[in-house]
């Protein structure tokens, strides 16, 4: 999430909590549109560093493209952390350990996602080439320590930091050293969303095993194929995971609301001032009853903001999020929003993938979940392999895009982006897989090399 929410819009009911999610509904015959998100880990080249907030770090990247795009600046007091473009939509923000992403804007083919890629990448690079910082398109930071990995001057990270140790084994590791790609989709009616979501929450795990891209950590293997993955298994099991009650009879906007509600807060924003009241109840500020802070009640900014740091596979806001995938090269940038874009706006190809995944139980979805980060492709489901189900999902994502017939100036529909994930699924062998290969092969045990090799 690029920039924290600001409406202080008082809220007193749940029922307005629905309303706001509620808005989300897309009218008949609107455009459905798709956000694209992505992280990338920045290192200085000549020494394969961490790059720090400053100084010649992260700040200077932000302040460099705050003067190429005229894009409005995001402080965190008097710290500038990130930029939002008030015409479009798109945003620059920092992850905690200096992880620089692009959020973005609401664009209606993924031809358009390409364009705002590469505009993105060329504003970069003609920051960072001066400043000898270089991109690293893996889904794991392969080297740092947490240790050494820098601390960017957020004040909500410093709250998350300090409660994620009482929670999970690897918050920490999730906040400091992982990088994805993430897309926002848009649902027509609750039952639309309802649908999106069971088929984005059982594929989930198919498509980390597509995107697997993070199988160092700390200098040498981890003996994942998707570490990132694996991190979530142990982060906070209050807001991660599979959400096997969207499965369940009566699932809408009000039982998201509901775990959402129970899921536990880490801030209040009030002015420039995040106040730590990490683990307590976001129904006792509803109540104007938080003890930490008494007679405060909640605000539309609150529930945005609450809803930010919930963090399971597939995430509800005015959009649904799809948040499986590890980051990759730019071709996976791409490939992504045009995978859910064939599976969710095209009806026969919605349809296919709940036939797909009918009949999956909770235990078995979760099972695959537990297996994908370590097995990846030869996961398998009732008896399927991943590499199968994912065969059939992108021959389901291709009739869908085939059929949408959004076209580039070249005549290209969006089935172009779709090449590099089918090549994976055809030969089994994930990025995560030629790069270990590498390193037990021509990188000689070490990490280094992937400084040359996995850069954008």
């Amino acid at each position: 999430m690029a920039r924290d929410a600001n409406d202080t819009t008082p809220i007193s009911s749940r029922r307005e909590l629905v309303a706001w999610i509620e808005a989300g509904v897309k009218p008949a015959g609107s455009p459905l549109r798709v956000g694209t998100e992505h992280e990338k880990i920045p290192f200085y080249k000549a020494n394969h560093a961490p790059v720090p907030y400053e100084p010649g770090g992260v700040r200077a990247l932000i302040e460099g493209l705050r003067a190429a795009q005229g894009w409005t600046p995001i402080f965190d007091r008097d710290a500038l952390i990130g930029l939002y473009d008030s015409e479009g939509g798109g945003a620059i923000s920092l992850e905690p350990g200096g992880q620089f992403e692009l959020s973005g804007a609401p664009l209606e083919d993924i031809h358009a996602t390409r364009a705002e890629r590469d505009a993105h990448f060329a504003a970069l690079e003609r920051i960072a080439a001066p400043l000898g910082i270089g991109f690293l398109d893996l889904g794991a930071s392969p080297k740092w320590s947490r240790a050494q990995t820098p601390i960017m001057p957020k004040q909500r990270y410093g709250i998350m930091s300090a409660y994620m140790p009482k929670v999970g084994s690897l918050g920490l590791d999730m906040m400091f050293r992982t990088a994805t790609i993430q897309v926002n989709l848009d649902f027509t009616s609750e039952s639309d969303m309802v649908r999106k979501m069971r088929v984005g929450l059982a594929l989930q795990p198919i498509v980390t095993a597509l995107f697997a891209n993070s199988p160092f950590l700390d200098g040498k293997p981890t003996g994942a194929l998707s570490q990132r993955s694996n991190i979530w298994r142990d982060t906070d099991p209050d807001r991660t995971g599979m959400l096997p009650f969207a499965f369940e009879d009566g699932m809408g906007f009000e039982r998201y609301v509901d775990y959402a509600l129970d899921a536990p807060l880490y801030f209040v924003k009030r002015g420039e001032i995040y106040h730590d009241v990490a683990g307590a109840s976001f129904h006792d500020l509803l109540a104007g009853k938080l003890p930490q802070l008494p007679g405060e009640r909640a605000t539309i900014a609150d529930w945005a903001n609450h809803l930010s740091t919930i963090f399971p596979e597939v995430r509800l806001k005015t959009y649904l999020e799809m948040r499986g995938a590890d980051a990759g090269p730019r071709a996976h940038i791409t490939a992504l929003p045009a995978l859910f874009a064939g599976l969710f706006y095209d009806g026969a190809a919605l349809d296919g993938a709940e036939e797909l995944i009918r009949g999956w139980s909770a235990i078995e979805r979760q099972n695959l979940r537990d297996e994908v980060p370590f097995k990846g492709l030869e996961a398998s489901i009732q008896g399927r392999s991943a590499r199968e189900i994912a065969l059939d999902m992108l021959a389901l994502a291709r009739a869908g895009l085939t059929r949408r017939a959004r076209r580039d100036s070249a005549g290209a529909d969006e089935t172009i982006y779709l090449e590099p994930l089918e090549a994976i699924a055809q030969s089994g062998q994930t990025l995560a897989a030629q790069r270990l290969e590498a390193f037990h092969g021509r990188w000689r045990k070490s990490v280094e090399p992937a400084f040359e090799e996995c850069a954008l």
